[in-house]
């Protein structure tokens, strides 16, 4: 995004949003907000530790509430086949 949309990054990183079909006078290329959020900076933390050492993918295996639901929801194989051959 960062190259195909060069004016949603700056100095402090991406903008919040963008919308190129958005074509106005004063949006010839599309929109792009003028805003920072950090909401999103937390799942991203979250995600960098689950690669860096699989902590919160390990931790959701084990609840059973999660493991039950997915494999109500119909989900099967993988860790959940592991997972059942375990109990």
């Amino acid at each position: 995004m960062r190259n195909r949309v060069p004016a949603l990054w700056t100095n402090y990183g991406f903008l919040d949003a963008f919308n190129l079909t958005y074509i106005t006078d004063k949006t010839p290329n599309g929109w792009v907000d003028r805003d920072y959020l950090g909401i999103d900076q937390g799942p991203i933390v979250i995600m960098v530790e689950n690669l860096r050492s699989e902590l919160v993918w390990n931790v959701m295996k084990k609840n059973l509430y999660i493991v039950t639901g997915l494999k109500r929801a119909g989900f099967t194989g993988g860790w959940l086949e592991q997972n059942s051959k375990k109990n």
